[in-house]
């Protein structure tokens, strides 16, 4: 019987786990000083703060950043739909940088589109936030691999 007070969108505490554990073994995300700031099925948001060490030559953000936290959104995204035990590889994702990233932070959103058997596709989006004002920065889409889990 479901529960009448879980939304639609809310995942179990056992997904959650397995997606905040996997995060936090994550080098990458860790050493740009990534969080994982929201998890609902099939939709993750990343938050990225701005330090000097993340910008290219003009202060911008660099698009390094904004792709590795978009491609770990989408990826995270996808496992919150993954089958108890699974892992998840990113097979390919393609990201169009559509303004300047500049701001207090980046918030990256991979949103769950399709998923299957074997293979899922995220939309994957980066906003530059700046007090009130965000800022559509980059927009992409991802494949996902679900590896199955291990016996």
């Amino acid at each position: 019987m479901s529960d009448p007070t879980k939304r639609a969108d809310e995942v179990d505490s056992d997904v959650a786990a397995r997606v905040r554990d996997s995060f936090a073994r994550q080098g990458l995300m860790a050493h740009l000083g990534a969080e994982l700031a929201e998890l609902s099925s099939g939709r993750v948001v990343i938050r990225l703060p701005y330090r000097d060490e993340l910008t290219q030559q003009d202060g911008f953000f660099h698009a390094g950043a904004s792709s590795a936290i978009a491609d770990s959104a989408g990826g995270y995204a996808g496992l919150t739909v993954f089958p108890a035990g699974s892992s998840v590889l990113t097979v390919e994702y393609k990201i169009n940088l559509v303004a300047p990233a500049r701001g207090e932070h980046l918030e990256a959103v991979g949103s769950v589109i399709r998923s299957g058997r074997t293979l899922t596709v995220c939309q994957l989006e980066v906003f530059a936030v700046a007090g009130s004002e965000r800022t559509l920065v980059a927009v992409g889409q991802q494949t996902l691999f679900c590896l199955p889990a291990k016996s």
